[in-house]
């Protein structure tokens, strides 16, 4: 009975005393990109029972992993991130993983998915310039449907009186 008490200690939100490697795992620095590293500290870690079949075990252990940041009140982004995350994402960036069974590897995955959502709404897509066709495509072009005409007329029936058909 006592282990069970030990677990549920480490297992919950406040775990008084020793860290273990299970709640090691999310308590580090999430890199974004080169210029980007978001605190631990700014990340909020949410977890619950998964959904779906599984019996007894998606029942009891909680591995669906609820990661959000608050991009709103960030003290580590700069103001043209923030207006940029605020415009693309909102307030919050939240991103939910329940597709393994082990809520390592859901942390992990979510750890991944955040900062792949955040370094594509931070990325800066370069201004589209519009483009003109080269002449030379342009002559190609009508001489392609001359020909294509030409032969269009080739195929019409001979007129009987010679007047032009139209």
């Amino acid at each position: 009975m006592e282990v069970l008490g030990t677990r549920r200690q480490v297992d919950g939100p406040d775990a008084p005393g020793a860290r273990s490697e299970r709640t090691a795992a999310h308590e580090e620095d999430l890199r974004v990109n080169r210029r980007l590293t978001i605190p631990a500290e700014e990340l909020q870690w949410r977890f619950s029972t998964s959904g779906g079949p599984g019996g007894q075990h998606a029942n009891r252990t909680r591995t669906r992993v609820d990661l959000r940041f608050d991009v709103a009140s960030s003290r580590h982004l700069g103001p043209r991130q923030k207006a940029r995350l605020l415009e693309r994402l909102g307030p919050v960036a939240r991103v939910v993983v329940s597709s393994q069974r082990s809520q390592q590897r859901n942390r992990a995955l979510a750890r991944e998915r955040l900062a792949q959502r955040l370094a594509l709404a931070l990325r800066e897509h370069a201004p589209r310039r519009p483009t003109v066709p080269p002449a030379a495509a342009a002559e190609r072009r009508l001489d392609a449907k001359r020909r294509q005409a030409a032969k269009k007329r080739a195929r019409r029936p001979p007129a009987l009186d010679g007047a032009p058909t139209g």
